[in-house]
């Protein structure tokens, strides 16, 4: 039986325990007739452990339950800039033992900590980073996925996406049926596509843009139209070698990634507020046609138009 041992400290986020104990924490069901794991919940001073939510959870077992554990995983906890060094002395004696570690969110701090984190890909959630990265500089923080699995330590984004690696755990010592039983009992689907990219709204930046702030204006009311630095140029009285130059010196970036980014935040909008069939959406932000859209948004949101409409669309079905 594989034992899985689930590491709770003080300050912990209530989501993230949840996700750990769904996935495998869930005793035998004659309906799916799934593995059952050797569970436990442990913590650094058994008893009473604050939570960061309004109530606290009890906690009977110390770490030392966790020293035969197969799989260690943390959960995520809000005052992660504070290392629990009896937590990193497990952590590094299990990974010289050669069991696997899995943390999600803030909890890949801890890994970091135990100094597990060194040379490897890691991710954590995209609010958090680059102070990851800063912190642990010997890591390489990839935050535009959902999970990253280097050797034998796992880490995922958000608590969310804790699912999705601790499947991806069950689905590769299990196998693939295994892992879709567990995902359609917590009722997730057994893998997504894509990755943290089209969960972050990121807001578009403010330009203090002196002379070209008229000419921004007009081409956000434009998007549709091929705006090219020709086009754009001309609006401003400039040649194109100027307009370029000025572009650049008063937004920091050039006219086809500026562009670029209002179309696919366009693209957005039009994707959760309509119902506009992609290839309307496509000529609406000045894509074209939806070959153009898909490799654009595909490759700054990291999934498709379709996917993301499913995942956010607030357009009520009638």
């Amino acid at each position: 039986m594989t034992k899985v041992a689930m590491i709770v400290s003080d300050q912990a986020e209530p989501f993230g325990i949840g996700v750990l104990a769904e996935v495998w924490g869930e005793q035998y069901h004659p309906l799916d007739d799934n593995p059952v794991f050797d569970f436990v919940a442990c913590t650094a001073e058994p008893g009473v452990v604050r939570g960061s939510s309004g109530f606290d959870f009890v906690i009977a077992n110390g770490l030392e339950a966790a020293a035969d554990a197969d799989l260690i995983t943390l959960a995520a906890r809000r005052n992660y800039r504070e290392e629990d060094p009896r937590v990193s002395e497990l952590l590094r004696a299990a990974h010289a033992r050669g069991a696997t570690i899995m943390a999600s969110c803030t909890a890949s701090f801890q890994i970091g900590y135990a100094g597990l984190l060194d040379g490897r890909r890691c991710t954590t959630h995209w609010r958090y980073g680059a102070e990851l990265a800063e912190r642990f500089p010997g890591a390489h923080v990839d935050t535009d996925v959902l999970y990253v699995e280097d050797g034998p330590v796992v880490t995922g984004a958000g608590s969310a996406a804790g699912i999705d690696a601790n499947l991806h755990l069950m689905r590769q010592w299990y196998g693939a049926r295994v892992a879709a039983t567990a995902a359609r009992r917590i009722v997730v689907p057994p893998h997504r596509d894509g990755g943290q990219a089209q969960f972050v709204r990121a807001p578009m930046p403010v330009i203090e843009a002196e002379t070209l702030a008229p000419v921004l204006d007009w081409a956000e009311e434009h998007l549709a139209e091929p705006l090219t630095v020709a086009v754009l140029a001309r609006r401003a009285h400039m040649s194109e070698r100027t307009f370029a130059r000025r572009f650049r010196d008063e937004t920091g970036t050039t006219p086809w990634q500026w562009l670029l980014g209002r179309r696919v935040a366009l693209a957005e909008e039009l994707l959760e507020t309509t119902e506009l069939p992609i290839e309307h959406v496509a000529q609406r932000v000045g894509f074209g046609n939806a070959a153009t859209l898909r490799h654009h948004f595909g490759a700054v949101r990291g999934t498709s138009p379709q996917a993301y409409r499913r995942s956010f669309s607030c357009v009520e079905s009638a």
